[in-house]
């Protein structure tokens, strides 16, 4: 039986990562900072200087930012921010941007007020935002976490600094996550507990799925996939889950529930499960706790990886989907981890070049291969243990995935960066 303190935090770990947000993470996280920024200096800035890095370069430059009016990029997300932005909705900070506080971001930017430079950073999550108004100048700092503002100044006062880690300040213990426990907790945390939480990212989750499946954005990919292969289950799983990161990456001003600070996490951990349990007829309760096991594994395997990186987050979410639908139909733990591995026998090598329509696509791709995973592992059959860099046990070889991801496609990143920046 687990014991309440593992129980309590695994609650607490959802409650921290299964948040809301408006358009792609990366782009908010500058909009909170300048609206922050802003706060601090009292007045709308005459001028705007981002610094960010590579990571952060490559996730904003080529998404729409929502309420924008079809405007894309790091400038306009800081602007719009300035302008526009409520800080105290966080990674929803422009759910209420004016037509006044558009036009104003748009003068701003033909004005060429707002520059991006590159940052120099180790760290992948990094960035500072300078907002000056007249003889004023309010600095924030950005690190590892997507509102998490480490220092604050005015003039070179320091209003507060915390220089702490995000992830080092976390509420919740994340040391106790594996499988097993995973699957424990799933298995018995009592569904009130998690019932509002799960509702909303049904619902959230959902509503920009079915917005996306309009086909009015990107290249319309959801009605694209269910309408050029034959109609089955794994097609609509495929089709809703692009189609809702496709409407969020071309602007759709709708939240998403993310998953370690990713919308399109999030989708991909909940969506195909969803649609599955829907198409089956699945008890409710039994997709709660699919979409609990589902959350905590994406998680767990994002620690190995952390929030950024050059390893795509939708394999990483597409794995514990097509785990989840194995958890959920009532595989063994054996049957989990054998999904677990065939997944990451199959795709662990798929790059992040930043975040952007064509996201979709990989999502799709990602789904696909989580379930042929979950059709091999319900029929007994899986890749031998150090067949390329499957371990012995899928824990291992998640954090060896994680160790790739984190490590050694670090040169890659790089690479991913100066190519989209055009620099030889």
């Amino acid at each position: 039986m687990m014991d309440v303190k593992t129980a309590s935090d695994f609650l607490s770990i959802l409650r921290e990562e299964l948040i809301p947000a408006m358009g792609c993470t990366e782009p908010i996280s500058l909009a909170y900072a300048s609206a922050r920024a802003r706060e601090v200096l009292g007045r709308f800035p005459d001028r705007i200087l981002a610094r960010c890095s590579g990571n952060m370069i490559k996730n904003v430059r080529c998404v729409t930012i929502p309420n924008s009016g079809g405007m894309t990029g790091i400038e306009c997300a800081c602007t719009l921010g300035a302008f526009g932005g409520d800080a105290s909705r966080v990674m929803e900070v422009l759910e209420a941007v004016t037509p006044e506080a558009r036009e104003r971001t748009k003068r701003f930017l033909e004005a060429g007020n707002c520059q991006v430079v590159y940052l120099e950073s180790d760290i992948p999550l990094h960035f500072v935002i300078e907002a000056t108004a007249g003889e004023d100048t309010v600095v924030a700092e950005v690190r590892h976490g997507h509102v998490n503002i480490v220092s604050m100044e005015k003039n070179g006062s320091v209003i507060f600094r915390n220089d702490s880690r995000s992830d080092e300040a976390v509420l919740a213990d994340r040391s106790a996550l594996n499988v097993e426990a995973i699957k424990e907790f799933a298995d018995t945390v009592g569904i009130s507990q998690v019932k509002p939480l799960l509702d909303r990212q049904i619902r959230c989750n959902m509503d920009i799925a079915y917005e996306g499946m309009s086909g009015g954005y990107g290249l319309g990919i959801g009605q694209v996939i269910r309408d050029a292969y034959p109609e089955s289950i794994v097609t609509r799983m495929r089709a809703y889950a692009a189609a809702a990161s496709e409407a969020r990456m071309d602007g759709c001003d709708m939240p998403v529930i993310i998953n370690s600070g990713s919308g399109n996490q999030g989708i991909a951990s909940s969506v195909p499960v969803i649609v599955y349990a829907r198409e089956k007829a699945i008890p409710q309760e039994r997709l709660y706790r699919a979409l609990v096991f589902s959350g905590l594994l994406t998680i767990y395997q994002k620690e190995f990886i952390g929030k950024l990186s050059a390893f795509c987050g939708a394999v990483s979410a597409s794995c514990a989907a097509g785990a989840a639908i194995t958890y959920m139909i009532g595989g063994t733990v054996r049957q989990i981890k054998d999904t677990i591995d065939n997944t990451l026998a199959d795709i662990p090598g798929v790059i992040c070049d930043g975040a952007k329509t064509s996201c979709a696509a990989k999502i799709a791709s990602a789904i696909d291969a989580a379930m042929l995973a979950h059709a091999l592992a319900m029929r007994g059959k899986t890749y031998e243990a150090f067949t390329g860099i499957l371990k012995e046990d899928a824990g291992e070889t998640i954090s060896c995935v994680g160790y790739i991801g984190k490590v050694g496609m670090k040169q890659t990143d790089k690479e991913i960066v100066r190519l989209m920046l055009n620099e030889s």
